[in-house]
């Protein structure tokens, strides 16, 4: 049965790795009389296995999470159900992310740091059909929006960098020349507005591009 159809209340999905969090989440969404809690999850793989079976009119769901993150989840979740609204929850603003979150049809974000004022109005906000981005978030996304992602070759001299490869140990394990991984570099710097390679991986950590 549709949950969407069965009840006037707004039905909510919670996806968190924390429990506490999750309680919380719960907690104030249950004290309203507009909506209650339909489901919880742990991960990203749990959560699209509820969504299929729960079918809510919001899913609030961490970015960060083991076995499948959220981004991975809203994906496989919008692939079946292009009609699913998913606010993405996030501890910080790396754009990256949530760039990618964005290009995958996230309705919302809420950052952790303002939870309790802006849960409550970004739910009602998104089951009305809008759109909602915390202003921090928005301009860390228009800052970054120009600049251009960087390539599959790219990211990989980057991650291998990040782990302190030589420029001549990167060349060797993509079996590529010394020069080519100079040029993907220096295209990596232009991007991410960076000085030095150790910038660059400072830069790319701090946004979400990669991680180690």
């Amino acid at each position: 049965m549709d949950t969407r159809t069965s009840f006037s209340s707004i039905s909510v999905l919670v996806v968190d790795d924390h429990p506490l969090l999750r309680a919380g989440l719960g907690e104030a969404i249950s004290s309203q009389p507009d909506m209650r809690v339909v489901g919880e999850a742990c991960n990203g793989r749990e959560a699209v296995d509820a969504y299929t079976q729960l079918r809510p009119d919001v899913t609030i769901m961490d970015i960060a999470m083991p076995e499948l993150d959220g981004v991975q989840a809203l994906h496989e979740i919008r692939r079946e159900h292009n009609n699913a609204r998913v606010v993405m929850l996030t501890t910080y603003k790396g754009d990256a992310q949530i760039l990618r979150a964005v290009q995958g049809g996230a309705a919302g974000f809420l950052l952790k740091s303002t939870l309790r004022k802006d849960l409550l109005d970004t739910v009602r906000g998104v089951h009305m059909g809008q759109r909602r981005i915390p202003a921090e978030i928005a301009m860390e996304l228009a800052q970054h929006m120009g600049q251009g992602p960087l390539s599959p070759r790219e990211m990989e001299v980057l991650n291998l960098a990040a782990s302190g490869h030589s420029n001549r140990r990167i060349a060797e394990r993509l079996t590529i020349s010394e020069e080519t991984v100079k040029a993907h570099m220096k295209n990596v710097l232009a991007k991410l507005a960076a000085n030095d390679r150790t910038h660059a991986v400072t830069i790319a950590l701090k946004r979400g591009i990669i991680s180690i």
